[in-house]
């Protein structure tokens, strides 16, 4: 089993042909990262005309937007009343409104630049793996349902159907969501914006940011960008210190193991709609299939450096709970993401300073978060308007003990994941 991802190897959208940035430029708009997000908002400002520049400090993808699971998921981590109890009944529902229709939004942007990235648009699965799941799952798609999203709740012999295993018994069904290769998505997105006019720079780190006049100058190894207004859609890997994101997150990891392509009728009975599936576990675990039949198990925690037998025991652990019917399971891969976390479990979106926005806090939602975050970022960079942005842009207060936290959840996650592999945990 290699440490690889399967996203990039697996990718219809072939990589892109991007140059480092050298020599002195100027801009209307700098984006600093290249993920999903900073590709967004780079895609937006070029359709409406503005000069944007984008620079990324590896390729693209590097980091997260091409490592996670691929889930277009709806909505935030937290049910949407929670949601409302957190961010107050305006913003609340506000965030509910815009985050909602989240899944269409990158469909319609996959449908209307051809984006190669193996989209399905069946839906996704949330799973209760115990009693008091259930009750959760109950309590979200009565709070959804009274919203007017098209969930449903599968009971018993449905949730057999569509799962291929007899060991959930209440799952819900969000019929707004889907699944992608999220790799291929963040390069289609990397394509467009190019095509559309945004210049952009990989291997390009942003190495400091300093005050030019009435804008910016950003310096990279090799060149310089001066700028009116500054993106900073760095979110869960940002690390230079001149970064104000940074502290405004905690990080926390999810990692993935994926088998060898399965085909034969035990592998034929799992997820046969080709939804992605995600339990109620406090450290939860993910359920999918890829294009060519791999059956991909992740889970919170970091993968990358412990040993491969580790995640092997784990995922047999895992397959062997949920489909006993595969037998013997011969694992392919494994890789890790980096997730931006919030005590709150929801996003920021601020002005860390005149003409410098910022982002953090997906929670594990970066697929859909970040796309409608970087079409709401060109709007108010374009109009003054934060009215498509899922909340208001604010000045949170950082979050304090960021590195305690991480080791903190980072610990917890594999306790729990040695007690599933000695059979302590089911």
């Amino acid at each position: 089993m290699k440490e690889r991802c399967l996203w990039h190897d697996t990718s219809p959208e072939p990589p892109l042909a991007l140059t480092m940035l050298q020599g002195e430029h100027r801009t209307d708009v700098l984006v600093i990262g290249g993920g999903i997000t900073g590709l967004s908002t780079a895609l937006h400002l070029a359709e409406a005309g503005v000069d944007v520049t984008l620079i990324e400090a590896g390729d693209v993808p590097s980091g997260a937007s091409g490592r996670n699971v691929g889930l277009v998921n709806a909505g935030m981590w937290i049910p949407p009343d929670d949601i409302r109890e957190v961010l107050g009944e305006e913003i609340g529902e506000r965030a509910n409104t815009i985050l909602g229709g989240a899944p269409a939004v990158v469909f319609s942007l996959i449908e209307r630049h051809g984006i190669a990235c193996q989209a399905t648009r069946t839906g996704t699965l949330h799973l209760a793996h115990n009693g008091k799941g259930e009750q959760e799952l109950a309590r979200r798609a009565e709070q959804l349902q009274r919203r007017g999203a098209p969930v449903e709740l599968l009971e018993a012999a449905a949730c057999q159907e569509h799962l291929g295993t007899r060991r959930i018994h209440r799952a819900l069904l969000d019929h707004r969501a889907g699944t992608l290769n999220p790799s291929a998505y963040t390069r289609g997105l990397a394509r467009a914006a190019k095509a559309a006019g945004a210049h952009l720079h990989t291997h390009s780190a942003a190495t400091g940011v300093a005050r030019a006049g009435d804008g910016w100058r950003v310096t990279t190894a090799h060149g310089s960008v001066q700028a009116q207004r500054l993106v900073l859609a760095t979110n869960a890997n940002t690390e230079d210190r001149w970064n104000e994101v940074r502290r405004h997150f905690f990080v926390g990891h999810f990692y993935q193991v994926a088998s060898r392509p399965l085909s034969g009728e035990a592998a034929d009975e799992i997820l046969p709609g080709h939804q992605g599936a995600w339990d109620t576990r406090m450290v939860l675990s993910s359920i999918r299939r890829d294009a060519e039949g791999r059956l991909i198990l992740g889970s919170l925690g970091k993968g990358e450096g412990k040993p491969a037998a580790f995640l092997r025991c784990w995922a047999n652990r895992i397959q062997r709970h949920y489909f006993p019917q595969l037998g013997s399971v011969e694992w392919e891969c494994s890789w890790t993401g980096r997730i931006g976390f919030t005590p709150d479990h929801t996003l920021r979106l601020f002005e860390l300073a005149p003409g410098v926005l910022g982002v953090s806090g997906y929670n594990g939602r970066g697929i859909t978060t970040g796309t409608v975050v970087g079409k709401g970022f060109a709007r108010y960079l374009i109009s003054g308007e934060d009215d498509a942005l899922p909340l208001p842009i604010r000045t949170p207060r950082p979050i304090r003990a960021r590195a305690l936290r991480s080791s903190g959840y980072e610990s917890g996650f594999t306790l729990y994941h040695t007690g599933q592999c000695l059979r302590v945990l089911s």
